[in-house]
């Protein structure tokens, strides 16, 4: 059965999956670079921005593993960029330039209608104004069989937690501490939800653990 998956989100040692201040300059907030340091190094990042080289070793196995049968990506409206409020143009299309990442249907959670934009290389970004169950049937359909990513901010994937639909989760632990920002777990029991590790390595740069629940 298809699966709603996180996979590949960093967070800090104390818990937060962003930094505080979070604006154009500093799209995952002060000091969130920082969380992703594992994966800037990796074939697959290069890769996806279009350029060869990068190290392959387990970090870039989990960030390959973290794009395999995926249909569908579930976005929230700060994940897509800094607006808020009614959208004033069409002219904002997200941190990732002509060709995003995703090359799938990613569907965007916000509060404010817009047609579809549709992207090089397979991605089309879908607005979705009727929460996290319609934006979840959309992308199922849209998936063909495949899996679902919510690929996040914190604020997404907490609700998706908060909501039980999430069937696995691949967490990258980065040696650094934020202080403060956005906390993925705070008031969250994921006993209760159901999860358990099956899965943990470590390298020099994260500690990947894979939670599922069964």
């Amino acid at each position: 059965m298809p699966l709603l998956k996180v996979a590949a989100f960093s967070l800090s040692i104390d818990g937060y999956g962003a930094g505080p201040h979070q604006d154009l300059q500093n799209p995952l907030g002060v000091g969130g670079m920082s969380l992703h340091q594992w994966f800037f190094q990796t074939r697959r990042f290069a890769q996806l921005h279009g350029q060869e080289g990068g190290v392959q070793d387990a970090d870039d196995g989990f960030a390959e593993r973290s794009f395999q049968n995926i249909g569908a990506w579930i976005l929230g409206r700060n994940m897509f960029g800094p607006v808020r409020g009614p959208w004033p143009d069409n002219s904002w299309k997200g941190w990732w330039g002509d060709n995003p990442p995703y090359h799938v249907p990613a569907f965007v959670l916000t509060h404010h209608a817009r047609e579809p934009l549709v992207m090089q290389g397979g991605t089309t970004f879908h607005f979705v104004t009727g929460g996290i169950h319609e934006a979840l049937s959309r992308a199922r359909e849209a998936a063909q069989g495949q899996d679902v990513r919510v690929g996040g901010g914190v604020a997404t994937v907490r609700q998706y937690l908060q909501a039980g639909l999430v069937d696995e989760m691949h967490l990258a632990l980065s040696p650094t501490l934020l202080g403060s920002g956005e906390h993925l777990f705070a008031g969250i029991d994921l006993l209760k939800l159901g999860f358990r590790c099956t899965e943990h390595v470590s390298t020099p740069k994260a500690l990947h653990v894979v939670l599922s629940k069964g």
